[in-house]
């Protein structure tokens, strides 16, 4: 992941227990990762940060519309949201923890628990209103 700030090259692992920082100039930076159902537990249950977890399908075009925006989300809010993205295909027991029956399913998760859940492709302007929302009540409680 190359730095916002100041372009620097780190390394962010999927499960960190921290924030991700810039190693160099200590900016915070975007958190964005692939999950799965061997890794559901700690790259999404345990995250210190609310996760906008992205439920899709490489064969599905509103899922690959609504990518950008999802991960200019994840860099917007660098150090306050992690951004992980399920290949449903791949992780079927993934889909069905989400009850993801359609996709693109899109779901805040906080400490463990969905605090909200978006399903279909929406603009990004909807997208990042929808999170700033979700973001609000998980501050909120």
């Amino acid at each position: 992941m190359a730095c916002p700030a100041c372009g620097t090259r780190n390394r962010v692992p999927a499960d960190a227990t921290g924030t991700p920082r810039c190693a160099k100039c200590h900016a915070a930076l975007p958190w964005l990762a692939d999950g799965g159902d061997g890794t559901y537990d700690a790259v999404v249950a345990r995250s210190p940060l609310p996760v906008l977890v992205d439920l899709w399908a490489p064969w599905c075009g509103p899922c690959r519309m609504v990518s950008p925006a999802v991960e200019q989300v994840g860099r917007d809010l660098a150090g306050r949201l992690k951004v992980v993205k399920i290949n449903v295909d791949d992780n079927p027991r993934s889909a069905a923890r989400f009850d993801a029956m359609s996709i693109p399913t899109l779901v805040i998760v906080d400490h463990g628990t969905v605090v909200d859940r978006q399903v279909g492709a929406v603009p990004a302007p909807a997208l990042r209103a929808w999170v700033d929302r979700a973001l609000a009540t998980t501050q909120a409680t």
